[in-house]
């Protein structure tokens, strides 16, 4: 295997620290429309895809699901240069690939055309690319393979798979939405729901009110952006945080509150909605990104036009993608 600082493009424009950034890793499926390449690679095997990729390096692939978060993220970076131009804690997005880097001449130049600040273009052909988001210190890494994602999160990296679809135009303000068990918590709570239903998850939930529950995949990212969040005042801030959780807000709501104020987290708005879809309140929110672990709630969003990113609970089970319509 190449020393992987080989295939490593870097754009020396704006140079961020990666000790003080926080680091975004995303995959070309993840930020371009890559869907028709796809099934090219999968039908007709590598050399057609690498071919396709080659005689096309001068069309610009168009924006997939995560390239408005992407977007916004560039949009808070200015802000903070704004306040302070010495800022050395800014969002750093690099593409970590598994393409090669001879089909990848058409990914940076997709980039360029969009004027997205990357920062790094890693392709690593078949290797498994996640071994690498430690090295480059990731706080979030977004892939269109569940293979992927299940391997970031056993690496302790927060991580998630994000489904190609058709977005609306969210807002100029970055808005994360985050789910709550299983997402920013543990899944403790809910092995309790499916243990002993409802009212035993209502009862275990008072018994340990008091008791800040464990950290869930996206929690370190969530403590991140809630730090960057911090750099602004609450009138002029160009990021806004949710809690938008099935939780019921008078049984157990409390314990939620709490585990975020030990945290140190600071989120915007919270809504405990007692189990009723998500739907509505995205559609108002909308959200750069929205992160759950249900697939109810993921294709809810998805019919609604709400960028969506499913963080798997089932990964050890194994690698199948999920049923979902794109």
């Amino acid at each position: 295997m190449a020393d992987p600082e080989s295939t490593v493009i870097n754009n020396n424009v704006n140079q961020k620290d990666p000790k003080e950034a926080l680091v975004i890793a995303v995959t070309t499926r993840a930020i371009f429309d890559l869907e028709k390449e796809h099934e090219i690679f999968l039908t007709e095997g590598k050399d057609a895809y690498v071919k396709h990729q080659q005689a096309n390096e001068d069309n610009p692939l168009e924006p997939g699901t995560a390239f408005a978060f992407i977007q916004a993220v560039q949009a808070v970076n200015k802000k903070l240069l704004e306040k302070n131009p010495e800022e050395k804690g800014l969002f750093d997005v690099i593409v970590l690939s598994n393409n090669s880097p001879e089909s990848g001449v058409r990914i940076i130049n997709s980039a360029k055309k969009y004027g997205l600040e990357i920062s790094k273009f890693c392709f690593v052909s078949d290797e498994d690319s996640t071994q690498y988001l430690k090295t480059h210190n990731v706080k979030l890494f977004l892939s269109a393979d569940m293979t992927d994602v299940c391997n970031a999160l056993q690496r302790g990296v927060s991580a998630a798979l994000i489904f190609q679809q058709e977005i609306q135009t969210p807002s100029s303000q970055l808005r994360v939405v985050f789910d709550g068990d299983s997402v920013l918590f543990s899944d403790e709570t809910d092995r309790v729901f499916r243990e002993k239903g409802l009212e035993g998850a209502v009862k275990y939930e008072k018994s340990m009110e008091a008791v800040p529950m464990g950290e869930g995949p996206l929690k370190a990212f969530a403590l991140s952006l809630g730090k960057m969040r911090k750099k602004f005042d609450q009138e002029d801030s160009p990021i806004r945080t949710y809690l938008v959780t099935a939780r019921s807000g008078r049984d157990m709501g409390t314990r939620a509150i709490k585990t975020l104020r030990e945290w140190g987290l600071a989120i915007d708005e919270a809504f405990f909605m007692d189990g009723a879809p998500k739907g509505p309140i995205l559609s108002k929110i909308q959200p750069h990104i929205f992160f759950d672990d249900g697939l109810h709630n993921i294709q809810g969003a998805q019919d609604i036009g709400i960028p969506s990113a499913l963080v798997p609970c089932d990964c050890h089970k194994g690698s199948v993608e999920p049923n979902i319509v794109m």
